[in-house]
């Protein structure tokens, strides 16, 4: 009785599917429906804005696509979650070989820009396994045009789960803006902050990453109670090795790290970032991170940062960030 009830309703089933995404964008719900064979499912959507480059490994001769929030869209299609780029191109080789990577691995970047000038790049080598940054261009041409967000671009972003960005994607003007989508948003420090920067990013910042493996643990704690103090909900510090720490309404968690043969750490942060994420939705009430008890959430975060662990240390296995080298063309500047 019920396959031949879902054959009858098959060639309506784009027309279905539409309707819903429609409704989900103007209420505001962060879930979108898709039909998965002849089943209709829940499906829920992360989305990266910011930057994207390729890392030229100068002792390869290759190049590999990255940048904190296409990383983060790549990671999240490795963990089986759908995801969406929103980032600014420009219009050489290395744009449109990005671009390909992207099409290749199902990531939606219907929303993006493309100007004319250089994309971003940053030339890289290894140590012992270790990434070691040799110059770059600093994004190239995202660092010279805005973003200009429109209405049509904020209500397409209402459709996500979360928001991912970094503070490589020259984004920092506009997160008032992508904060009245009312979608959580993610937010990588990396390794450079100040309190100024802190006080800046945090307000907006539902979830705050600082890389803290230059700090001592009285450090890492200091700056911490910082990012929550101006406003993140949820703060955690990488510490490499040493795993990870989570702050949420004060109370500190901690999550080792899982050690593993290192063939390249260009993506430690930004896999173990995405995996949290991602669990911490698949957890969550209706793909809302924010939900529950704070017993409900200590749990989540616990569990997200199982997660995050387990698959930093297999992204660590991989040349680049996610794999997809090809070999660099050279380029008169770089001659």
């Amino acid at each position: 009785m019920f396959t031949p009830f879902i054959t009858k309703l098959w060639p309506l089933k784009e027309r279905i599917r539409l309707q819903l995404v429609d409704i989900c964008g103007r209420l505001n719900i962060n879930l979108l429906a898709t039909f998965r064979g002849d089943i209709l499912m829940e499906q829920y959507k992360v989305i990266g804005i910011g930057d994207n480059v390729v890392d030229k490994y100068v002792h390869q001769g290759m190049m590999y696509p990255g940048g904190n929030a296409l990383n983060f869209c790549a990671y999240a299609r490795m963990c089986g979650m759908e995801a969406s780029y929103l980032g600014k191109f420009g219009n050489d080789h290395i744009a449109q070989y990005i671009q390909k990577v992207i099409d290749d691995l199902g990531i939606e970047r219907n929303h993006c820009r493309i100007f004319e000038g250089e994309n971003g790049y940053a030339r890289v080598t290894l140590e012992d396994g270790d990434r070691v940054f040799l110059g770059s261009n600093k994004g190239g041409i995202a660092k010279e045009k805005a973003w200009d967000f429109t209405e049509n671009d904020l209500n397409y972003i209402k459709n996500f789960s979360v928001i991912h960005t970094s503070l490589n994607s020259y984004i920092e003007q506009d997160l008032a803006t992508l904060k009245k989508t009312n979608v959580p948003i993610s937010y990588d420090f990396s390794v450079r902050w100040n309190d100024e920067y802190l006080e800046q990013i945090c307000r907006y910042a539902d979830i705050s990453f600082l890389s803290c493996s230059h700090l001592t643990e009285s450090e890492r704690k200091r700056e911490m109670l910082k990012a929550q103090k101006f406003g993140s909900k949820i703060v955690i510090g990488t510490v490499g090795e040493n795993g990870s720490v989570a702050l949420y309404k004060d109370q500190w968690m901690h999550q080792p790290a899982v050690l593993t043969d290192t063939v390249d750490t260009m993506g430690a942060g930004d896999s173990y970032i995405t995996a949290f994420i991602v669990e911490m939705i698949r957890s969550s009430n209706a793909g809302r991170i924010f939900h529950g008890e704070d017993e409900d959430m200590l749990r989540s975060i616990k569990a997200s940062m199982e997660k995050g662990a387990v698959f930093a240390a297999k992204i660590c296995q991989i040349n680049g960030a996610f794999g997809h080298g090809t070999p660099i063309r050279c380029l008169d500047s770089e001659e």
